[in-house]
């Protein structure tokens, strides 16, 4: 008989019964690492689908966050053409005043009513492209319109009763080889004024044309040429209509082509524009050939203009020995030769804008002006500092062919890039090629803001919106 000599007890655990760290820690353990012990190649496959799926994941966050920052800004209205109509050939460009629509095709000019969008006229007399149109309403059913073609001639038009009637051809002249090439027209607010920038062999200038529209308003009711040219037109733009509906004979086609001729030459004889000025670009500054002070301040009692740099003190001998010092001591960072060419080149462009009468402008009290009428204009050309103001109203003691001197002259720190005017003609912005751009009130005549943007960005165009 086997009798227990201690009493009945828990036996002690042994080594063998010991938990394991990775048994005792399961709860800790990432599930994903069992699949570690997955035999070849089903470990690469899981973590090729892994990649993909995280990837996924990571472009549908990101285009969740470009919807999401999309939604919150303004959507932009969505305009629907409401109407269309068809023209012949290719129109490239479009103007509009009053109720009418002009556009410039490549065989001429078309006249458009915006009521129901029906061809009222077309002027094709020379078959020619336009490229540029500008119009004007001078009421009483009168439009005055400036048109530029592919060959740089600018014409003006009066649109009377629906019917062109071509005024003047301003750069038409007899010697072919003596043509100049408008590349710049503008009209000013009301029709009064018109600008158009020329362009010769070797130079460029600017013609500045007072438009009789009172004269035009009482010739044009007068002149029943008009009215005949009206009706040719429409006679016109029936037997297109029936030509094309009913396949005429050549024998129609050519009746057409007269027809055409003769309404295109039915142009009533109307008061041709006054030319006002014709400005010239600046010309380059050069060495003083004043002796002393006195002969410079004599040159200003002529009559000489301030502020365009020409009556100096500065010598010839000077300007070349700085020029040496300045291109030996920074020889590595610019190019002499393109330096020199840049100086001695004449501009080409300009910048000019119509300006109502304003503080800015010295009208004085013998000259009668409107408020609503163009008292001056503001000039500027291409690598110019100076902004110039020509008065339009003022008794002109030279000939309008010859250089007239600005009547005020606004010296900028840095050459002006480009201009701008408002609608309301009050303000006016100036930018120049350091990344300054100035806000003028023209009715106080100070700046109401100079805001000076990043120097590497350079200003190409300034709008008032």
């Amino acid at each position: 008989v086997y009798i227990r000599k201690h009493p009945l007890e828990i036996p002690p655990p042994s080594e063998e019964d010991w938990l394991k760290e990775d048994e005792e820690d399961f709860f800790l353990l990432d599930a994903d690492r069992k699949r570690e012990v997955l035999p070849q190649p089903f470990r690469m496959i899981n973590k090729l689908v892994m990649l993909v799926f995280e990837n996924a994941m990571e472009i549908i966050e990101r285009r969740e966050m470009l919807r999401a920052a999309q939604n919150i800004k303004v959507q932009p209205t969505k305009c629907l053409p409401t109407a269309e109509f068809q023209v012949t050939g290719r129109a490239n460009c479009l103007a509009v005043s009053g109720k009418y629509i002009f556009v410039g095709l490549s065989v001429g000019l078309a006249a458009f009513r915006l009521s129901d969008y029906k061809e009222v006229c077309v002027w094709d007399a020379v078959n020619t492209e336009i490229c540029a149109i500008h119009a004007s309403d001078l009421g009483n059913k009168h439009h005055i319109l400036l048109a530029v073609d592919e060959m740089g001639l600018a014409f003006l038009f009066c649109f009377h009763k629906e019917s062109f009637l071509l005024i003047k051809i301003l750069n038409e002249v007899e010697d072919v080889t003596k043509r100049s090439i408008c590349v710049e027209v503008a009209l000013s607010p009301g029709g009064d004024y018109t600008g158009i920038l020329l362009q010769g062999n070797a130079k460029a200038w600017l013609e500045i044309y007072q438009l009789p529209k009172d004269s035009w308003l009482k010739e044009t009711e007068k002149n029943p040429g008009a009215a005949a040219g009206l009706a040719c037109r429409e006679r016109r733009s029936s037997w297109t209509s029936a030509c094309r509906a009913q396949h005429c004979s050549h024998t129609v086609s050519l009746l057409l082509q007269e027809s055409l001729v003769s309404a295109n030459k039915v142009d009533a004889k109307l008061s041709l524009p006054v030319l006002l000025m014709k400005v010239k670009p600046p010309k380059p500054i050069t060495g003083s050939s004043f002796k002393n002070p006195v002969d410079a301040l004599k040159k200003v009692d002529d009559g000489s203009m301030l502020g365009l740099g020409y009556n100096h003190l500065i010598k010839e001998s000077q300007w070349e020995q700085q020029e040496a010092i300045f291109f030996s001591t920074y020889w590595e960072y610019v190019k002499a030769e393109g330096e020199r060419e840049s100086k001695e080149e004449i501009p080409r462009h300009a910048t000019f804008h119509f300006l109502l009468p304003s503080r800015i402008l010295p009208v004085g009290p013998e000259m009668k002006v409107r408020p609503d009428l163009p008292a001056g204009i503001s000039v500027h050309w291409d690598g110019s500092h100076n902004l110039c103001f020509y008065l339009l109203n003022s008794p002109l003691k030279e000939k309008a062919d010859s250089d007239p001197k600005p009547d005020v002259v606004w010296p900028c720190a840095a050459p002006i890039a480009c201009s701008a005017v408002s609608s309301c003609s009050r303000y006016l912005a100036l930018a120049c090629e350091d990344a300054t751009i100035t806000i003028w009130d023209k009715h106080l005549g100070y700046p109401l803001s100079v805001t000076a943007i990043l120097e590497e960005r350079l200003i190409r165009s300034i709008h008032f919106l």
